[in-house]
């Protein structure tokens, strides 16, 4: 039987001890607090976080949401909603949480922070798949006019 971890001595980080007159962005590399570029929300830790959707979080200074990554991008994912079947697997296997999903159901792309690495298109079980890689320079309207057919076993 597994014995259960007493949490009660656990220390739990807190942003209190940063300064309160700068920014971690202003702040130089002897200034930092050790771990203060690692908080993903400001204030206590809320464990009930991830029943609140991502636009409505307490996101601290330094979480990547606040970082827009689409400018260095080559290709990106383009989603044809027709095919999709709403399987999660782009939301679930996406490093960059890029996919939007709501109530199980994928409602867009992430573009501000999807770094264009395919892996959503690999994992769409969909023939043809409902996610396919485009030059970052096409507008999503083009390439949705260039999807392919669905082909048959062997062909």
């Amino acid at each position: 039987m597994a014995k259960e971890k007493d949490l009660s001595t656990r220390v739990v980080p807190t942003l209190t001890t940063l300064p309160d007159s700068k920014s971690i962005y202003d702040m130089g590399w002897d200034e930092l607090v050790q771990g203060a570029a690692c908080f993903s929300f400001d204030g206590e830790i809320d464990h009930t976080v991830v029943e609140t959707q991502p636009e409505n979080r307490n996101y601290a200074e330094t979480n990547s949401i606040n970082k827009y990554v689409g400018d260095w991008r080559v290709v990106k994912p383009v989603w044809q909603v027709d095919l999709c079947i709403d399987c999660q697997n782009c939301w679930l296997y996406c490093p960059d949480t890029s996919i939007i999903s709501r109530d199980k159901e994928m409602v867009g792309i992430d573009y501000d922070h999807c770094k264009g690495c395919g892996i959503c298109v690999e994992v769409c079980p969909t023939n043809p798949k409902s996610l396919l890689m485009f030059s970052e320079n096409m507008k999503n309207e083009e390439a949705l006019t260039q999807w392919p057919e669905k082909t048959k076993k062997g062909e």
